[in-house]
């Protein structure tokens, strides 16, 4: 919905990552400070580009010749690293603006992630920036590493370790010591990634401007992500549109989902958490897949890497156990992942190779295989052919590590591989660490766990689904008018039908005559309500009367609601009472509008009622979105069969329900952030239509 930047607008951030020259501002000649790690690290990893120490009292660093500050410097440096305190660092990023550098990464803490002078402080350095057209990464930031150039501005000690492999994931992280993190255990499982950015304090360069630099830039294929907070909204959703235009997974572990978890997401970036429900709404959207655990993240990002993307996934597992069959069942079962049984002539064929073998998927060829190499090849071409699975996964555990055995398994697989290099080939085997990367050298995925290897091969449907989607058709907004404050209910719903959200037939009626002439005319049994802009949730002080039969009960439930009124808020702004038609049968649904401080108006379905608090079984959409995709929604909820007919019940009109839904979503988007909030309680979802029964629509004072 318009969210593709120009990518000219990420490529801004090539002086950070792909310089030619690097001028270092407070170089220290000590290999383990934070400002002599970077030369180290550059020095050995053989930096492509010029290395510039500044540090006035020293003649060389490191063995470079050193210059007493920045204006002494030879040449204009493509990007000028921090690694300075106090009243030092403004002075030093003003001269590389003056000298005519790109970018600037900072080191220096103490900024907007301490205080509120910290903050100040942080506005006047990004004020420098962006007076000379500089990028800037940090402040508070551990730095970033691109291997494949050999630049290391960065004074992580992860590299203690070992050095990035080579590879095609990128990791894109809030935090410098997580970002670093995912890092080492990639590369201690064998995983290459040869670029990582660090954002920390996120004064000008946001995840969102790494994310976009990343799916655009050719020496990345997946991107790995650690995300706190969201702060640049555009640039972000920008970056997420772009990725999937260009078929690049993103993974991202997306912390703060707690309570306490979203309090010290804020302390620690100074950044707004935002709603964790919207959030991952928001992902899903663009086909962001949220990893729970550092582990589910490097095991998708692994399965990525290899490019294939079904967007109907099927599993066809050959299995040298029959309990191992069983367990890979039961997780692709949970995740949704099919598993269709091979073709009934195929299993007779397969039978006739191993006559007790079990070839219905899993396919069983038992331990007789190890008699018979080459109907490995048979069995797994068996798969691919008649199968028709898109992912094939051999369950061959510590036969596959045999020295004796591992040759031949290679051998046939690979013979079957080669024809059908479109499907995605797994393998959940025990072997050396030697045997594994010859097994990844062949393409092969590997996996000791073949429930891991089910999940990982199941979520490349996710993003195959994501890359096939169409883009968001776009909403006409209606014109929104709305009043200087919050409206009484039958106002709100007047608003709201003039929206194309229909109400229920209704009646506001000032005087008990009145409301005895509309009750009469719509006939009983009718509902009365309390009448006032100040009494919003009406059930909790009684304001709501129910099976109203006759004029009699008309009368006397008018006189009721304005005497609890009275007793429960004596202070409200009473305007009479609400006579509405009462709605027999039909399923209570709700809708919802809240303003997310990060992502604007998004929208919110569940089933209505008490249920939405008892069984939170909702779903949440930035606004505006098309019917069709209020649908998606809509048939998204697990209790969707409630309004499909489950048990003789009359089916709801979808297509009622999801353009009332869509036509909320238009309004909310076009009220812009007057609306706070708006809250349809129940909604009826009938067998020929959709009526809002209640609605609170709150304005922002």
């Amino acid at each position: 919905m318009g969210n593709v930047m120009n990518t000219n607008a990420f490529a801004s951030l090539d002086p950070l990552v792909r310089p030619r020259s690097i001028a270092i501002v407070g170089a220290s000649d000590d290999a383990t400070r934070i400002g002599g790690r970077p030369i180290a690290y550059m020095k050995s990893q053989n930096f492509q580009g010029t290395i510039l120490p500044v540090n006035p009292k020293r003649d060389t660093i490191q063995g470079l010749k050193a210059y007493t500050d920045v204006d002494a410097l030879p040449e204009t440096p493509d990007v000028g690293l921090i690694a300075v305190a106090g009243d030092a660092v403004l002075s030093s990023v003003e001269a590389l603006g003056r000298k005519g550098t790109k970018g600037v990464i900072m080191f220096t803490a103490g900024y907007a992630e301490m205080d509120e002078d910290g903050a100040r402080r942080q506005e006047e350095l990004v004020a420098v920036t962006r007076k000379y057209g500089m990028r800037l990464l940090g402040p508070n930031c551990l730095g970033l590493f691109n291997a494949d150039i050999g630049f290391y501005p960065i004074f992580s000690s992860a590299f203690d370790g070992g050095w990035p492999l080579k590879g095609r994931i990128g990791i894109a992280s809030q935090s410098g010591a997580y970002g670093t993190h995912v890092f080492s255990v990639a590369r201690n499982r064998g995983l290459g990634t040869p670029v990582c950015v660090t954002t920390g304090n996120e004064a000008d360069v946001a995840l969102g401007d790494v994310l976009g630099w990343m799916a655009q830039a050719p020496e990345v294929d997946v991107i790995l992500a650690y995300a706190e907070g969201i702060r640049e909204r555009e640039k972000f959703l920008a970056a997420l549109e772009l990725a999937r235009a260009n078929r690049k997974p993103i993974v991202m572990m997306k912390v703060g989902r707690s309570e306490l978890g979203g309090e010290a997401a804020k302390s620690h970036t100074a950044s707004i958490a935002g709603d964790d429900a919207v959030t991952d709404a928001v992902l899903r959207e663009f086909g962001v897949l949220r990893a729970t655990s550092t582990e589910h993240a490097l095991d998708v990002a692994y399965a990525a890497t290899r490019r294939v993307y079904p967007v109907q996934n099927t599993l066809g597992v050959l299995t040298v156990s029959g309990g191992a069959g069983v367990l890979i069942s039961d997780a692709a079962e949970a995740l949704g992942f099919a598993m269709p049984p091979m073709p009934e002539e195929a299993q007779k064929v397969l039978k006739g190779h191993i006559s007790f073998c079990a070839p219905r998927n899993p396919v069983d060829c038992t331990a007789q295989v190890v008699n018979q190499p080459a109907l490995i090849g048979t069995f797994a071409e068996s798969l691919v052919v008649n199968g028709g699975y898109s992912s094939i996964l051999g369950f061959f555990t510590q036969t596959g590590g045999s020295r004796m055995m591992a040759p031949h398994i290679r051998a046939e697989m690979n013979k079957v591989k080669a024809q059908h290099p479109d499907r995605l080939w797994c393998l959940s085997v025990i072997a050396p660490p030697e045997m594994v990367r010859e097994y990844q050298d062949d393409g092969f995925l590997v996996f000791e766990d073949p429930t891991r290897a089910v999940v990982a091969l199941h979520a490349m449907e996710y993003f195959g689904k994501a890359f096939a989607a169409r883009p968001c058709s776009a909403v006409a907004l209606p014109k929104v008018e709305l009043p200087d404050s919050t409206p009484s209910e039958a106002e709100a719903k007047r608003i709201l039908a003039q929206a194309g959200v229909p109400a229920v037939p209704e009646y506001a009626c000032a005087e008990v005559h009145v409301a005895v002439d509309a009750a009469e005319a719509m006939g009983y049994p009718v509902v009365l309500k309390i009448l006032s802009p100040d009494i919003l949730h009406k059930s909790e002080i009684g304001g709501v009367l129910l099976n109203v039969e006759d004029a009699h009960g008309v009368r006397e439930g008018f006189e009721l609601l304005l005497k609890r009124a009275k007793e429960h808020a004596p202070n409200a702004r009473i305007e009479g009472v609400l006579v509405a038609k009462q709605i027999k049968g039909g399923t209570e649904m709700a809708f919802g509008i809240v303003n997310d401080p990060v992502f604007g108006p998004v929208a919110m379905v569940g089933l209505g009622g008490i249920f939405i608090e008892v069984l939170k079984d909702v779903a949440f959409r930035r606004c505006p979105f098309s019917p069709a995709e209020a649908e998606e929604m809509i048939r998204s909820l697990k209790g969707f069969a409630l309004l499909d007919g489950a048990r003789g019940r009359p089916k709801a009109d979808l297509k009622a329900l999801s353009t009332a839904l869509s036509n909320l979503s238009a309004f909310a988007a076009a009220a812009g952030p007057k609306l706070a909030s708006v809250d349809i309680n129940p909604v009826f979802a009938l067998p020929d239509a959709a009526y809002a029964a209640d609605a609170v629509l709150e304005i922002t004072p």
